[in-house]
């Protein structure tokens, strides 16, 4: 590496860690369903967004297994090569018809599918997009923004008025309207008000983009999401949270699918999914759907947390989801908070900016349905014992 460039980079490497903002890759074990830690302790994962635990089912890794043993270790090729196979067709459609929708398509990262399919929407047709994004929006989501540039208009958080507001504004020019949301955000574990977002997009004539990540599984009717049934026009949702795998799909009309197997980079140009992911999310499709009870007492153990957090004078953002934050307010208080959680047994990660907005820093909790009664009470346990009680505003 040039001299000059490694010196600029250890310059800002020593900023980071200054500023209690620099990361560090470290590596974790899983034996038998048990996370440990590199000298082998156990804790119990409050970190993970494996929220079904479907990624330890015997059915998701043996049906992995059995695929890569049936087609290969890998695939070929791109999808316009030789990489779409009878069973990555298989997979979509399943994908299609849990979501609801005409058709769907697999990428490989939910953020690789927002930084490609946003742009690629952007490009249709004369005059110009104008995007509406929500300020708390995912990073690829930002990015799928920057790589369109296209007029992005960021609207408050879930502020429907002030989001009504800017589509007003843009009333009359030429062009289309793309609106862009979570429907659970992933940092602050809150949902949004999809109907009155399907609403808003019919009335002013756009399209609504919904990234289903953190409810596909979780939330909606058999775990099809919030956006089940909305009337969304697109929906982006991932398949190594809930589903235990790994991937991403968009699902829609059979007109978009189409447009973006022609249009999309990300997709085009991308290496298939192998065999072994497609039998994994293959597997989840048929168990899925008939976790009720674990989705239910994923969403009981949530609300035990936030009630223990809140009995500590802690702000849980309105979170109302299996992602609880706890917010502690500067990286060095945070990384402290985890520190002490770490050594009662609880994986706590703390979440710093740029992730977060400044002065926000926080332990971002989740829950998975696998956890059984006695790690929920140790973790409500521990969590009442590490986190300081707070004076109330």
């Amino acid at each position: 590496m040039d001299a000059s460039l490694d010196a600029l980079l250890t310059a800002h490497l020593a900023e980071l860690a200054r500023t209690n903002r620099l990361r560090r890759l470290r590596p974790w074990h899983w034996h038998s369903g048990e996370l440990r830690d590199a000298d082998g302790r156990i804790l119990i994962d409050a970190s993970s967004n494996d929220y079904l635990g479907l990624s330890q089912h015997p059915l998701v890794k043996a049906r992995a297994a059995e695929w890569a043993e049936r087609h290969g270790a890998g695939a070929p090729a791109s999808r316009l090569v030789t990489g779409t196979r009878d069973i990555t067709l298989a997979v979509e459609e399943r994908l299609a018809a849990f979501k609801g929708c005409e058709a769907a398509l697999l990428f490989s990262s939910g953020f690789q599918a927002n930084a490609t399919v946003i742009p690629a929407l952007t490009r249709v047709g004369a005059g110009e997009t104008a995007i509406f994004s929500d300020e708390l929006n995912h990073a690829s989501i930002v990015h799928g923004c920057r790589a369109a540039r296209a007029k992005t208009r960021v609207f408050r958080h879930s502020n429907l008025d002030h989001l009504d507001e800017l589509l007003r504004q843009h009333s009359g020019k030429f062009g289309r309207k793309l609106i862009l949301t979570e429907s659970v955000f992933s940092m602050d574990g809150d949902r949004a008000d999809l109907p009155a977002l399907v609403q808003l997009a019919e009335r002013h004539g756009a399209a609504l983009y919904v990234d289903e990540a953190h409810a596909s599984g979780v939330l909606g009717p058999q775990g099809r999401g919030l956006a089940a049934d909305c009337g969304a026009d697109i929906v982006m949702g991932t398949l190594g949270k809930a589903f235990g795998a790994f991937g991403a799909y968009i699902a829609g009309s059979r007109t978009l699918i189409d447009w973006l197997v022609n249009r999309c980079p990300g997709f085009i140009y991308t290496t298939a999914l192998p065999p072994a992911v497609l039998g994994a999310v293959d597997a989840a499709l048929d168990l899925v759907p008939g976790m009720d009870d674990e989705r239910a007492r994923l969403a009981q153990n949530s609300q035990r947390l936030r009630e223990v957090l809140a009995q500590r004078n802690y702000d849980t953002l309105g979170s109302s989801t299996q992602i609880i934050p706890a917010v502690i307010g500067s990286e060095k208080d945070a990384l402290a908070a985890a520190q002490r959680l770490e050594a009662a047994g609880v994986l706590a990660v703390a979440i710093r900016p740029p992730t977060v907005p400044e002065g926000t820093s926080r332990l971002r909790l989740t829950l998975s349905s696998a956890l059984g009664e006695a790690d929920i009470q140790r973790l409500l346990d521990a969590v009442a014992a590490c986190l300081p009680l707070r004076q109330k505003d």
